[in-house]
């Protein structure tokens, strides 16, 4: 029998707790040791029976870990990921893959030098749902894509910007919540040619803007957009909609990306697929839906278990440094068109 990955995490925040809860429902994985600043971490790590340090590095030296998580602040990831690879160790790196272009840079050139597997966490893409709507797209069940309309579109309650730095630059919806939903209309729809975007912080005053509407041209020819607020009391949201995480109330009757194509069209996360029963139907004719019941699955557990097979060699990352590198890319593009108020192309990256 093979022993369990032997996985130190670093970062015991909010992302690296939910990681800590799937460790101990992956029996090919195992939690070796945490490192985090915050000295609460001790208690957390005897919990788990495993040494605790302030100092990432010195956790990387003494344990020597199989494959580590790095789930600390986003503007802390690329130089942990860079220790980690310099010492051979292969990475599941929470997203965003970095912050800033020279970063990423540096990170991709790091990763192609060293060889050493690294995985982005855009675990959204593990989940079966998203798994089946790619491969009916792929298939042609719509024929092909016209529109994407996605939806991102809840409330949070003011506790949650009792932390300074959610009521600062570069913590706000697009960067920690609209680069799931970017990351999944790249992975469904293709890459983005061009975006146009506004964005407003009217509803709250804080630095990071609490509303957008953002208009997306593919390469392919499809046209989307991603309305989006966490000011608003809407039912239209990954998180509300999907049931992917629990502590949210499911609106399972509610959709958050709608696909329109030449011979039908799908939403998701119902996968009801709507087609009209005689070919060459139009607008006069009824629309027939069925839905699409893939098995149910846990996004998180699922990318636990691939980073173990790709720490082993045993498979590619499904998100690898490059792709998500493009997926910022994307997000730095709505940025610039919401400031300047022009329509913007992603930097193209090179792999």
């Amino acid at each position: 029998m093979v022993a369990a990955l032997r996985i130190a995490l670093i970062g015991a925040g909010n992302m690296g707790r939910q990681h800590l809860h799937h460790l101990q429902q992956v029996p090919t994985a195992q939690l070796c040791a945490l490192a985090d600043p915050d000295p609460a971490t001790d208690e957390l790590a005897a919990q788990w029976a495993v040494p605790s340090f302030r100092d990432h590095r010195q956790l990387l030296d003494r344990v020597r870990p199989e494959a580590v998580i790095v789930a600390n602040p986003n503007a802390l990831h690329v130089a942990t990921a860079l220790d980690c690879l310099e010492r051979g160790i292969p990475v599941l790196l929470e997203k965003p893959v970095g912050t800033t272009p020279a970063e990423v840079a540096q990170l991709l050139a790091a990763q192609r030098a060293s060889r050493v597997p690294l995985l982005v966490g855009h675990h959204r893409r593990h989940n079966p749902l998203i798994a089946r709507a790619l491969e009916l797209l792929r298939e042609g069940a719509i024929g092909r894509l016209v529109t994407v309309t996605a939806l991102w579109q809840l409330q949070k309650p003011d506790a949650y910007f009792a932390s300074a730095w959610r009521r600062e630059a570069g913590a706000g919806m697009l960067l920690t919540n609209l680069i799931h939903d970017l990351d999944l209309l790249r992975h469904l729809c293709g890459e983005v040619r061009k975006v146009q975007a506004f964005t407003d912080n009217a509803l709250r005053g804080h630095a990071n803007a609490d509303s957008a509407v953002i208009n997306l041209q593919f390469e392919n020819g499809a046209l989307g957009s991603l309305t989006a607020s966490d000011g608003a009391a809407a039912p239209w949201s990954w998180e509300l909609t999907s049931g992917e995480n629990p502590v949210y109330p499911r609106q399972s009757d509610q959709p958050c990306y709608l696909f329109a194509g030449t011979e039908g069209a799908l939403s998701v996360p119902q996968l009801r697929l709507w087609r009209y029963a005689e070919p060459g139907a139009g607008w006069h004719q009824p629309l027939a839906s069925q839905s699409q019941v893939p098995a149910t699955d846990e996004a998180l557990r699922r990318q636990l278990e691939h980073l173990v097979r790709v720490a082993r060699g045993e498979e590619a990352p499904l998100v690898s440094a490059a792709d998500a590198a493009r997926t910022l890319a994307l997000v730095a593009a709505v940025e610039r068109a919401a400031a300047s108020g022009t329509a913007q192309q992603p930097d193209v990256l090179l792999d």
